[in-house]
């Protein structure tokens, strides 16, 4: 079986940024991958590559064996991406919103009441679907949103900052919300995130990514292990010579 993601040697510059060197890296079919570090790690420059939003200036990413730069059309079929950035349409109802998006990304021979209803599902929004979008906290926008990007059950759902300041519940509702449909649905999941503590609870394997590059990769127990840490975060610190 081909991996899910396989990047070997991306680097990116933009002008005299480098904002990836040489970065290599793999998920395996149904993982639930993080890519962790501070803000302007090239973590997001990772995901666009991926996701086929901008080329590599060297380097190759294959998607289920697919090369995501020579086929980026085949590539868009199997995947999903959530950015940070991401909104909701403020004048549809959320339900509105979900049957919109669910037609924009129709499958054949798939039933589209039943996309939309593993959608609402999904968010956990209830009745409030009913109501317009620019009614919703922050919180129960990302629960849209993730069910958008989860619905139509894609082999990659690519999530950027998927929790981004959102109150302990809504946090805590997104992050069980990925790892059920991950387990339920067998769907690959590659993430990223400045919270390291989110993505220790969630990820089957983590990379820390710092300048450019990743600095150490392994499963969170096993690093914590070998860096004598309380945490992901502590193990950071210690790699890039904080601690």
């Amino acid at each position: 079986m081909s991996l899910a993601v396989e990047a070997k040697n991306l680097t990116k510059k933009f002008g005299e940024i480098q904002a990836l060197d040489n970065l290599s890296f793999h998920i395996k079919p149904g993982e639930i991958y993080g890519l962790i570090g501070p803000n302007g790690a090239g973590k997001t420059t990772t995901l666009r590559i991926i996701c086929t939003l901008i080329l590599p200036t060297s380097g190759s990413i294959r998607i289920f064996g697919v090369d995501a730069v020579r086929q980026a059309g085949e590539v868009r079929k199997e995947i999903t991406y959530l950015p940070e950035e991401a909104g909701a349409y403020p004048n549809l109802s959320g339900y509105e919103y979900l049957e919109f998006m669910a037609k924009l990304n129709k499958k054949p021979n798939v039933n589209l009441k039943d996309v939309i209803d593993e959608a609402a599902q999904i968010c956990g929004l209830g009745n409030r679907l009913k109501d317009k979008a620019k009614t919703y906290s922050k919180g129960m926008k990302r629960r849209l949103l993730v069910a958008r990007a989860l619905m139509t059950q894609p082999k990659l759902a690519v999530l950027d900052e998927p929790a981004s300041g959102l109150d302990v519940l809504h946090a805590y509702h997104i992050r069980e919300i990925v790892k059920r449909y991950v387990k339920e649905h067998g769907v690959t999941v590659l993430l990223s995130s400045h919270n390291m503590l989110e993505v220790e609870y969630l990820c089957n394997r983590v990379a820390l990514v710092n300048k450019g590059k990743i600095v150490v990769e392994g499963e969170p127990k096993e690093l914590k292990n070998k860096f004598s840490s309380e945490n992901l975060e502590e193990v950071f610190a210690k790699v890039v010579g904080y601690a």
